[in-house]
């Protein structure tokens, strides 16, 4: 896939993918936040919206949005509360726009790790 912004995200302590999960994707531009994109993720836990093919991207800073803490509460699987998660935010560079940037976030009510997947 050539270009574009893709988020993905895995509950590895139940291993489930984040079907629902809320998420936004924002270009932060001139110190303004401007969104790109605000969904949830859909069945196999990925973002189905324009981005993923590119559509508004440009090279730039990024920051992604996964709304962990809501979407555990709605499982069932959040724990106390507050949830000790709320959001996990990802801040990154486009450098090449012919380039896909592929975000994959996997997390437990507990900690995530977010990287730059292939």
């Amino acid at each position: 896939m050539a270009g574009g912004i893709s988020l993905h995200a895995v509950d590895v302590a139940r291993g489930v993918p984040a079907e629902g999960m809320r998420v936004e994707l924002y270009a932060l531009r001139d110190g303004q936040r401007d969104r790109l994109a605000e969904s949830r993720l859909c069945a196999n836990g990925a973002l189905d919206h324009p981005v993923v093919g590119g559509a508004g991207v440009t090279a730039g800073v990024y920051e992604a949005v996964f709304h962990i803490g809501p979407w555990l509460r709605a499982q069932g699987a959040g724990g106390a509360e507050p949830a000790f998660l709320e959001e996990a935010p990802f801040r990154f560079t486009v450098t090449d726009v012919d380039q896909h940037y592929h975000l994959p976030l996997k997390f437990t009510p507990w900690g995530y790790s977010l990287f730059r997947g292939a």
